[in-house]
């Protein structure tokens, strides 16, 4: 019974950890192509555009109001689009100042904040470390480059990261399938429009828009619904010290689509979250969690 059960865990923890690259890879395509935008609809404008339109799809697909759900996972499910707007506003203002690659790796300390916080046993602080140091190596916060504007915003949306991790794996464990993402990402383009949309609107053309469905399937729509099975999969410590690939991915589509040429120290940093994410995901699967049921009407 150990045995299948040990089984069992191991081959979750591979798929969740499958996902969350194949979201990690869709975010940095996403957000490369949403940073060719900014010259055209501001950092803002581009936040808006994808959350809009995911938003929209999701109540098309969803249809979130024949949903009933407890108190707990509907609060749940409001506070995850919260946090997922906010995380996009912040870090879309992060990378009109910042490299994409140093804009993610600081996000980064969001989820490592999360594994640090939620490990369990004597690999706690290993796989955080790696990433750290990592982390680092990526940013060089020594050479006093980097835009001090930027870095709030960054660190502003590693704080709000770590809030959407915790929340996603609270609204997956409550809610099946991708019901708790028709609630949370409307309220994500909501508090986007009540914010930002006012200086976004002037901005939008009619080919903007139509290329914003795209744009929405590409990030957030594809990542965060893996996101949140991933989440059913791995802990959420696992799933934050996996999320250290994402700043390597972010060097990499940065050089590929932007141009941005890494330097040395950040590549050393590549190998060092490298590392941490196998870490993680070797020793970070879950038990099988059963959501509560999604009754329709």
């Amino acid at each position: 019974m150990t045995s299948t059960t040990s089984y069992a865990v191991v081959g979750r923890s591979r798929s969740g950890a499958a996902m969350a690259t194949t979201s990690m890879l869709c975010v940095q395509v996403g957000l490369a192509v949403s940073v060719t935008l900014i010259d055209r609809i501001g950092a803002e404008g581009a936040a808006w555009l994808r959350l809009v339109w995911a938003g929209a799809l999701f109540l098309l697909i969803g249809r979130p109001w024949r949903l009933r759900l407890s108190r707990s996972a509907l609060g749940a499910a409001v506070l995850l689009g919260v946090a997922t707007a906010s995380v996009t506003l912040l870090f879309m203002a992060a990378v009109a100042r910042l490299p994409l690659g140093t804009a993610s790796a600081l996000e980064f300390l969001g989820p490592l904040g999360v594994a640090v916080a939620r490990g369990r046993g004597s690999g706690r602080f290993v796989w955080p470390l790696f990433a750290a140091v990592g982390v680092l190596l990526l940013t060089e916060p020594w050479a006093g480059t980097a835009d001090p504007l930027g870095v709030a915003f960054a660190l502003g949306a590693a704080c709000c990261w770590a809030a959407y991790i915790l929340l996603t794996q609270r609204v997956g464990d409550q809610v099946q399938g991708l019901a708790g993402l028709s609630i949370s990402m409307p309220v994500a383009a909501l508090v986007a429009t009540v914010t930002v949309g006012p200086s976004a609107f002037g901005r939008m053309t009619p080919e903007l828009l139509l290329a914003g469905i795209g744009l929405a399937i590409l990030l957030p729509i594809v990542p965060f619904s893996l996101e949140l099975l991933a989440l059913r999969r791995l802990s959420t410590a696992a799933f934050g010290t996996l999320m250290s690939l994402e700043p390597a991915f972010a060097l990499l589509v940065g050089l590929v689509v932007l141009s941005q040429v890494p330097r040395p120290l950040a590549v050393a940093g590549i190998v060092f979250v490298v590392v941490a994410g196998i870490g993680a995901e070797r020793t970070g699967g879950r038990e099988v969690a059963t959501p509560a049921a999604v009754v329709t009407t």
